[in-house]
């Protein structure tokens, strides 16, 4: 089993798309898995077609103490589970703002739920912010993932994602490890891009072997512009049923196929966050 927080505090680098299409496609693949919608813009939700009044059953009321994860979560598709979000959320900041551990919640919530039992993978979308929502994601996942523009400046924000979760796997949870860079919105045949990905492969390569992102591996799949993936979410649907013949599903399906070809290296450790 496998909890993995997609991350990034930058908008607009294809953290929701890249959440959404992983785990549409591994569902295809066969595997039971569970998305959880973090960002109060319920961009996620969304793009599976879901979309949730005030009030009616989200993550947020998971947060608020009100309901438990079992009665959120619904069936989106085969083998495909969603924890909605609603516009609610934004007021989680303030709203646990002295609550006992508060960084904990959304983990007791998995725990008492059987969650990391019932599913294969739970894949989380994180709000483009570092704040208490993320932080209760790394807390509750085994992994991180984050996507990433091949920008320059996308480096230097890379530092700080780092820094987070090296805080994190000290503080609140040691299995925590970033285990996937995913390159996205890749324009291929640039030199820039070419030079942004040897400087983050040698910067990993350079990092120290004890840093919870020492593992890191830079995926092969590239995920290319592609107007289809920008088409896929105002039609509620992933880019494998919104157009299965497009480069977007190819290089989705590639990346799922090597997350899924990591799944025996794991399975030894990193299945669980900590107790």
């Amino acid at each position: 089993m496998r909890t993995i927080a997609v991350m990034n505090q930058k908008g607009g680098v294809g953290k929701t798309t890249s959440s959404v299409n992983l785990a549409a496609g591994l569902a295809r693949q066969g595997r039971r898995v569970c998305l959880i919608d973090l960002d109060p813009q319920a961009h996620a939700s969304l793009h599976l077609g879901v979309e949730v009044a005030s009030g009616a059953h989200s993550i947020y009321q998971v947060f608020a103490g009100a309901r438990g994860f079992n009665d959120i979560c619904q069936m989106v598709g085969q083998n495909l589970w969603l924890a909605p979000s609603d516009l609610d959320l934004a007021a989680t900041e303030l709203e646990l703002v002295d609550a006992q551990g508060r960084e904990f919640i959304l983990r007791t919530a998995l725990q008492t739920a059987a969650a990391y039992e019932k599913f294969d993978y739970i894949i989380m979308d994180c709000p483009p912010s570092l704040g208490v929502l993320t932080i209760n994601s790394l807390s509750s996942a085994s992994e991180v993932f984050i996507p990433l523009q091949p920008h320059f400046f996308a480096l230097q924000g890379l530092s700080k994602l780092f820094e987070t979760t090296a805080l994190v796997a000290r503080r609140l949870n040691r299995n925590l490890k970033v285990t996937g860079i995913m390159l996205c919105l890749y324009e291929t045949g640039t030199r820039l891009a070419g030079d942004v990905t040897d400087d983050l492969m040698m910067f990993l390569n350079g990092s120290d072997p004890h840093a919870p992102w020492a593992q890191a591996k830079v995926f092969q799949s590239r995920i290319r512009r592609n107007i289809k993936l920008a088409e896929a979410p105002s039609h509620g649907q992933s880019i494998f049923d919104y157009a299965a013949g497009s480069t977007g599903s190819q290089d989705y399906q590639n990346l799922v196929q090597e997350v899924i070809a990591a799944e025996a290296a794991l399975s030894g450790g990193q299945t669980r966050a900590a107790a």
